[in-house]
């Protein structure tokens, strides 16, 4: 369900580590749409061809931001203690049980990062579809999903879509951060898999 990162060379490495630890200081300080990309550059001593060459635009850096953070989520989910993942070999773990985990953990993270979600998927039409991440996150309802209703891929699709970083913003400032939640958990206890379902 998940590809490795791909190798690079050593001097590569160092120089997108020292992006990353600039840009997300930056951005913790002055806000993620207030920084730009020549502020990047010159923060982590690189040249601003060498970061546009690397991450093409902000959407970019944001998505290399993001994806560590992805990946530790991604294996809690794959590998971690129930409910959110699998548990041990033992475990029994309704789906309805991993929704919810799956569900909070995702708002957790997602809440966490908002202004970066919200930039790598508004990037361009369909940018968040183009992000391998949604993928993962789609496959990985889509199977809990299937062991209860009948059209699970179309759910997960739904599902996500009220998990979607614009969504997420114009709720948490309509509503709050603990409405918010609240009625995604509504929406996910609504899809018809309930504890006690395998």
């Amino acid at each position: 369900m998940r590809t490795p990162p791909p190798k690079e060379r050593a001097d590569a490495a160092r120089n997108r580590a020292k992006v990353l630890e600039a840009a997300a200081r930056l951005f913790a300080e002055h806000g993620v749409e207030s920084v730009s990309m020549d502020a990047v550059a010159s923060a982590a001593g690189v040249g601003k061809g060498t970061l546009f060459r690397r991450f093409g635009d902000k959407a970019g850096l944001a998505v290399a931001l993001l994806d560590e953070r992805e990946r530790h989520l991604q294996d809690a989910i794959l590998s971690g203690p129930a409910p959110l993942g699998p548990g041990g070999a033992d475990a029994v773990v309704p789906p309805s049980e991993r929704l919810l985990a799956f569900a909070d953990a995702y708002l957790d993270y997602v809440l966490d990062h908002l202004a970066l979600v919200r930039m790598s998927e508004t990037a361009s039409p369909g940018a968040r579809y183009r992000i391998g991440a949604y993928g993962f996150w789609h496959r990985h309802l889509t199977i809990l999903l299937d062991q209860s209703v009948p059209d699970g891929d179309g759910l997960a699709h739904a599902l996500l879509a009220a998990l979607g970083a614009e969504h997420l913003t114009a709720m948490v400032e309509s509503v709050g951060a603990v409405r918010a939640r609240t009625a995604v958990h509504a929406l996910f206890g609504a899809t018809g898999v309930w504890p006690g379902d395998s």
